[in-house]
């Protein structure tokens, strides 16, 4: 009789444990925002019960009165970003003429985000607001280069500089994660409050058409859905989460995160479903439990994060065709990407440093070519003929034999270049 009164109190031990944990993470998490989540939290769970004894539907919405601790962190933010230069004002806003642009760039990647940036301000057609998060080290330099470029080019966007911030409770564990800066991403929603929608991108994507078709499947969401990303892999055999990951992940072969499409407004209402409670979770309770939890098992940082949110929330999520993030994966053991054989690549993104290296010539060549272009020269004879010629040369890689991939929606996209905008 003695044992198994000793075993049930060991397993309630153990229970009261984990509640104890679970609180914890939640607390902190709130708490490094500077809101009180874990009353809220403690909240929704009773109303959760409430409901389930009495036999209502879901619960739906959120509370009320906001949550603090997304109000206190902005303040935060915002007033270190006093003083930091902020260009055309009205970035903030939501206005539906404007498209919102985010990217973080620390360390060496000034030259890779500006071309990231040329290619978006050259092709698209509505004005841009962009909003570049970076390192002390490299503001002055985005401001100096920017402010350069030529009047009818600076005029179709305008653009606000961001410090590199991380929730103050766990700064130190969110600037390690994977590459510097890279888990800045996950907090733009916290951020950019003012914002509804917003495109991010890695410093290496290059846009090789109007950054407003990707704009454009915003209405293609349905109800549930608030954010757009492309697989990870095509091919399964090849591909790295259905072979090595550790941890749950999107789909057949998980999501690449270097190009999402965002409802914003949408993040920050949603509860998430996870793995840690039965109650849905707001994004800013989200993260650090969760990174808490799979820190151990994770590789590829924030993106695999993000996949295992939409593991759990799959009808959130638009999966969109490779061709919206082409990388080395789709053709390095031969072209696997059946969507940018037929209509071409729309957004190039060159991971693994393929801009810097001779690895993947004909991804380095797309880059020099558009780095090199002066504004208001002839794109035809300045950037497609002489990319066309440079593609020519390298034929040894199963990339460069796409080569063709590389330049169909190039060519249709650069009657934009020299366009006279309309504001």
């Amino acid at each position: 009789m003695r044992r198994y009164i000793r075993a049930l109190l060991l397993c309630t031990v153990f229970a009261v444990c984990s509640a104890l944990y679970v609180y914890s993470k939640l607390f902190y998490s709130d708490l490094s925002f500077g809101g009180v989540g874990v009353r809220n939290f403690l909240r929704r769970t009773a109303a959760a019960s409430q409901q389930r004894d009495i036999g209502q539907g879901s619960r739906r919405g959120s509370d009320k009165k906001g949550p603090g601790d997304q109000q206190g962190y902005n303040r935060y933010m915002m007033k270190k970003a006093e003083g930091v230069a902020s260009i055309s004002g009205n970035v903030g806003s939501t206005r539906s003429e404007h498209m919102h642009l985010a990217v973080v760039a620390c360390g060496q990647r000034l030259e890779e985000t500006l071309a990231m940036l040329k290619s978006a301000v050259m092709f698209s057609i509505k004005p841009l607001c962009l909003h570049i998060f970076s390192d002390d080290q490299l503001r002055p330099s985005f401001v100096q280069s920017l402010e350069l470029w030529p009047g009818p080019f600076r005029s179709r966007f305008n653009y606000t500089m961001y410090p590199i911030t991380f929730p103050h409770q766990n700064a130190g564990e969110w600037k390690k994660l994977f590459k510097p800066c890279a888990s800045q991403r996950l907090f733009l929603p916290l951020i950019l409050k003012d914002v509804d929608s917003l495109v991010y991108v890695d410093s290496d994507i290059l846009f090789l058409q109007p950054v407003d078709a990707l704009w454009a499947l915003l209405a293609r969401f349905n109800a549930t859905q608030l954010a757009a990303m492309a697989p990870e892999h095509e091919e399964p055999r090849i591909a790295w989460y259905n072979r090595f990951a550790r941890h749950p992940y999107y789909g057949r072969t998980g999501i690449n995160s270097g190009v999402m499409l965002m409802n914003v407004s949408r993040i920050r209402a949603k509860f998430f479903k996870n793995d840690m409670t039965s109650v849905g979770l707001k994004w800013e309770e989200l993260l650090m439990p969760l990174l808490q939890k799979y820190k151990l098992n994770i590789t590829w940082g924030d993106q695999d994060l993000l996949n295992i949110i939409f593991h759990h929330n799959p009808e959130c999520l638009l999966e969109v065709p490779c061709h919206w993030n082409y990388r080395p994966d789709h053709c390095i053991y031969g072209s696997n990407c059946a969507p940018a054989e037929k209509e071409g690549v729309f957004i190039l993104h060159g991971n693994r440093g393929v801009y810097h290296d001779l690895k993947q010539p004909a991804f380095r060549a797309v880059y020099d070519a558009i780095r090199r272009y002066t504004f208001g020269d002839d794109p035809v004879k300045t950037l497609l003929e002489p990319l066309k010629e440079e593609l020519l040369k390298n034929t040894n890689t199963y990339c460069s034999k796409s080569r063709d991939l590389f330049t169909k929606r190039l060519s249709q996209s650069l009657a934009n270049v020299n366009r006279v905008p309309t504001r």
